[in-house]
């Protein structure tokens, strides 16, 4: 075995793990500790059981497998095996097996103990899948409570290793290994936005080939574009060795594009991000990294797995041009700009953060964990998202309301699959159609079988006829989920309306996403959850009348289909109806409450129409609401102002919102609308008062003003200037006083005898003495046959005309 950089540390780290057993390394990418750690651990004295090492994905875990049984000499199988849920080879003899995080979190959950286990490597822990920081904080808990003898050694590329030794404790190491830094040139070629990354792609790696030696690994955020590339390619270089490498490749294609070829032909990779890291891609000295990157991310609006295309980290970045440099000096292009690079975030961020939390909640609660703060995290899992998670676990009856698993849920952590594809299995299992309901399950996880389109049937159809390796793996796996999914259910709960379609496995595992269509053309949809999507009315599903949503991309509000399942009316009817409820539903319209009796599945509405008998409760409490939202205009101004202009709080705007169950809700008895007579409100209002504070209403804020003609006006306690009053300027004739409110001087709107403005005063005396000259000269000018004394003051008051008043 060559001398690699982890060689020189190993020593230290194996004196560390024989007085204690936890620990972390810190080694870059190349420095060789994913195959040469876990053999160095095998005649340790205290490793006498099986060592398990952990990779974040299938493709990684396989190579890393056959690396090691190479560099021991041996097949893969022997001593050394792998474990991922479409590929296993391990037997009797096996003592490093390498398996994915999430068989890793199922084993746990088997066996608590890890009987048989002396150690487990936590590899590219900095990663920070779901399932890894789950695993590592149950490994953690078993270490602590079952197992002090079990070795956790966490291995990170990163200075993260700082946070996981805090995690692990203050006794935990850490080894830090320097690594081999051969040189590195990084190209900018920059961003194109106005052209597909297909072509830039194409264009950037047409242009490495020209100028560079070696193979060239170039990163693509997802297989549609690695095809679309491949395709440009191969037109332009039809003789050149083509090679994609993806989850969705089978096994004999990965391994030709990790290994360099036999013949000694130049090779060009297409990968997604499954390269960047854990894998060693022999004889690449050229990275074409296209800068973006695609990742999984949990809506919790929607309650669906969205993939969105983002800029990758400055992190991931570096690990992508490291893959050139990791035997020899290299060359990393790049499509965007230098300057633009320190925009990056410098992290992916950790799949705790964006993830569907039903499976780690499921796990949880199997674990007997009531409160996941008791349990050692990197990210603690984010309350929200718990609370999402456990409101869909109990939809399925795999938790109780408190967070207890149910027996049901049991068997759901049983299944190898998400909780709601585990649910689906099991239903169908009861209902005689396991296999059908494990295919779906499948197509709903592995991208590809089938082909593409919206439609999950289309798709099952064409992967049944399918036979090429990777669809023959594929239904074998499906048959073993149906054959444990048919053993877990008793005889006696199978159901006797078996055969159940493919589209009622889908909806009983996912029944908020039963939908229903809007229009015509098929476009718009509305489902039981009451999210509405969009669907392209050429797709398969828009002729329907009714369909299940598998999946969907796009914002919450919304988000297009992009599989799914149709069914009938008769369907929804048939086996559906234990959720089609009946029940009276109040709405506002047209000013009243309308009462209409409908039938719903959920947010749907099947069928509605009046209903004849409402509960009155229910009316009285809309009507409350809405007259609380219209206080304002509802009540009588006037009083009210009165009340707030010498100060009652009895009678104040937001008190007498906070309480008008007690004052309002009895006016509305036998009411939907809120056309209610202003005495009622006003007598309602009154009742608060108690016998001398209306007195005393009466006193300080008198509804009107009487003149000394014996006139009565409305005073405005509202409007500008208020106390105010609007009045003929001959009934004060005579009144030398000006009028007053308490101590608050009345203002005076003054009019003519065709009620004109005249003049606004607050004080009248001085009005007589003053302006009123000027008044008297216009006005009797335009009212001639009205009386318009020198001295106002002196004069008996009267609306009458001169004739009038002297007959009088």
């Amino acid at each position: 075995m060559s001398e690699l950089p982890i060689h020189s540390v190993l020593p230290d780290l194996l004196g560390l793990l024989r007085s204690r057993n936890s620990a972390v390394l810190i080694a870059p990418p190349g420095a060789g500790k994913t195959t040469c750690v876990a053999p160095a651990l095998l005649d340790e004295p205290w490793c006498q059981g099986m060592i398990i090492l952990l990779s974040p994905r299938r493709v990684a875990a396989r190579a890393a497998a056959e690396r090691i049984a190479g560099l021991l000499k041996e097949e893969v199988g022997h001593r050394v095996g792998y474990l991922t849920r479409l590929d296993t080879k391990r037997s009797a003899a096996t003592r490093i097996l390498v398996m994915t995080e999430a068989i890793f979190v199922a084993q746990l959950m088997e066996d608590q103990e890890l009987t048989g286990v002396s150690a487990v490597l936590f590899d590219e822990a900095h990663e920070r899948h779901l399932a890894s920081d789950l695993g590592l904080a149950l490994a953690l808990e078993s270490q602590q409570v079952l197992r002090e003898d079990l070795r956790v050694l966490v291995m990170s590329a990163t200075i993260d290793g700082a946070r996981f030794a805090d995690l692990l404790g203050e006794n935990a190491p850490i080894v830090e290994s320097e690594g081999k830094a051969w040189p590195l040139r990084i190209e900018w070629l920059g961003s194109r936005p106005e052209t597909r990354i297909e072509d830039a792609m194409a264009s950037a790696i047409l242009q490495a080939w020209r100028d560079e030696q070696g193979d060239i690994l170039a990163f693509l955020p997802g297989m549609r574009e690695i095809a679309r590339t491949q395709e440009r390619i191969e037109a332009r270089l039809p003789t050149a060795l083509v090679l994609p490498l993806h989850g969705q490749v089978d096994p004999a294609a990965q391994r030709a594009a990790i290994r360099a070829d036999r013949d000694g032909r130049r090779r060009i990779v297409l990968a997604t991000s499954i390269a960047e890291t854990s894998i060693t891609l022999e004889g690449v000295s050229v990275v074409v990294d296209s800068g973006l990157s695609r990742r999984a991310e949990f809506d919790l609006a929607a309650g669906l797995t969205h993939l969105i295309t983002t800029r990758a980290s400055q992190a991931s970045a570096a690990q992508r041009a490291g893959r050139a440099a990791r035997t020899g000096p290299g060359v990393a292009y790049r499509l965007w700009e230098q300057a633009a690079h320190a925009g990056r975030p410098r992290f992916d961020p950790p799949e705790m953060l964006t993830s569907d939390l039903a499976p780690l909640t499921l796990n949880l609660a199997q674990w007997g964990v009531g409160d996941p703060a008791s349990l050692k995290w990197i990210d603690a899992p984010p309350e929200n998202a718990l609370s999402a998670a456990r409101q869909r676990l109990e939809a399925l009856d795999a938790i109780e309301p408190y967070g207890r698993i149910t027996g049901w849920g049991r068997k759901i952590a049983a299944v190898p699959l998400e909780p709601w594809q585990a649910a689906m299995l099991l239903y169908g299992a009861r209902h005689g159609a396991a296999r059908p309901a494990a295919r779906l399950a499948l197509l709903a996880q592995e991208r590809g079988l089938g082909g593409g389109g919206e439609d999950l049937a289309q798709r099952l159809t064409r992967w049944n006829a399918d036979r090429s390796k990777r669809a023959e793996s594929s239904r074998k796996l499906a048959e073993g989920w149906a054959s444990r999914a048919i053993k877990m259910v008793n005889r006696a709960q199978q159901a006797a309306d078996n055969d159940p379609p493919l589209a009622i496995l889908l909806a009983h595992a996912l029944p908020d996403n039963v939908a229903r269509r809007r229009d015509a053309s098929g476009e718009y949809w509305l489902s039981a959850g009451g999210r509405g999507y969009f669907c392209d009315p050429a797709s398969p599903l828009a002729a329907s009348e009714w369909a299940v949503i598998g999946d969907a991309q796009g914002q919450a509000k919304g988000s297009r289909i992009t599989a799914g399942l149709t069914l009938t009316t008769q369907d929804v009817e048939n086996w559906l109806s234990d959720r089609i409820e009946s029940r009276t539903v109040l709405r506002w319209a047209n000013g009243r409450v309308e009462a209409r009796l409908e039938r719903r599945l959920g947010a749907i509405t099947l069928a509605s129409g009046p209903a004849p008998d409402p509960d009155s409760e229910a009316v009285e409490a809309l009507l409350l609401e809405k007259a609380r939202e219209r206080l304002g205009s509802l009540l009588p101004a006037t009083l009210l102002a009165r009340a707030g202009f010498i100060g009652i709080d009895a009678l104040d705007m937001d008190l007498l919102a906070g309480e008008a169950e007690e004052w309002l809700a009895p006016v509305l008895l036998g009411r939907r609308d809120l056309n209610i007579p202003k005495a009622a409100l006003v007598d309602a209002l009154l009742a608060r008062l108690d016998w001398s504070t209306r007195q005393r209403l009466d006193r300080e804020a008198p509804r009107d003003f009487v003149t000394p003609a014996g006139t009565h006006h409305a005073i405005d306690y509202a409007g500008e200037g208020a106390p105010s009053v609007e009045v003929r300027v001959q009934a004060l004739f005579g009144l030398d006083r000006h009028p007053m409110i308490g101590r608050t001087p009345l203002l005076l709107k003054l009019t003519s005898p065709a009620g004109r403005p005249i003049q606004t005063t607050r004080d009248l005396p001085g009005f007589w003495r003053g302006s009123w000259r000027d008044v008297v000269k216009d006005m009797k000018g335009r009212y001639p046959k009205h009386r318009w004394p020198e001295e106002p003051w002196t004069e008996k008051p009267s609306l009458k005309t001169k004739k009038a008043f002297d007959r009088s």
